[in-house]
């Protein structure tokens, strides 16, 4: 159910999704599905979980083999085309709190920072700095990719070049460090 509400929300955006369209496009009754999920919020929350796993699954497997600059630009590359392709999803992440450290929202969280915590093993980046590199570094990347989701870039210059000039920026700020 998860997964067919997070596919929904990628078709038709994260603020249109509701619990009667989701039934329709499961083909059940829209009391059937307080089976599986306790309403919108548990819906949005799983969801969040779901896209946070997956955003840790692509930017953990694009960075492996690679560090400094390379890891960065793969992890970059890999976290833009996840929210390009599921803005949906991706929407449902930002906001949620977990209820506490177990909670399957917090593990996959966790997950994420731990994906782009390995860029920074390629850096001289002091323990005392970890946390505002990660913050700078999920800043840049969502930043970019939520605005380029929305079609926030209207003007002429090529994207992707721009992105590129995001990640050069970032790498040359994190050795700086």
């Amino acid at each position: 159910m998860v997964t067919a509400g997070a596919a929904l929300a990628d078709e038709v955006g994260l603020s249109h999704l509701t619990m009667a369209l989701l039934a329709e496009r499961v083909g059940v009754r829209t009391p059937s599905l307080y089976k599986h999920v306790g309403g919108q919020d548990d819906l949005v929350r799983r969801i969040a979980a779901l896209a946070l796993s997956e955003t840790a699954d692509a930017v953990g497997s694009a960075v492996q083999g690679y560090a400094g600059r390379d890891a960065l630009a793969a992890a970059a590359r890999a976290f833009r085309a996840f929210v390009l392709e599921h803005p949906g999803r991706y929407a449902a992440t930002i906001g949620v709190e977990p209820s506490g450290p177990d909670d399957p929202l917090a593990t996959a969280g966790r997950r994420s920072l731990d994906a782009f915590r390995a860029i920074l093993h390629g850096y001289d980046i002091g323990e005392p700095d970890v946390d505002h590199a990660l913050r700078m570094l999920r800043s840049l990347c969502h930043g970019f990719a939520t605005l380029q989701a929305a079609n926030g870039f209207q003007w002429s210059t090529d994207v992707d070049e721009s992105f590129e000039w995001l990640i050069t920026f970032a790498d040359r700020g994190l050795r700086a460090m």
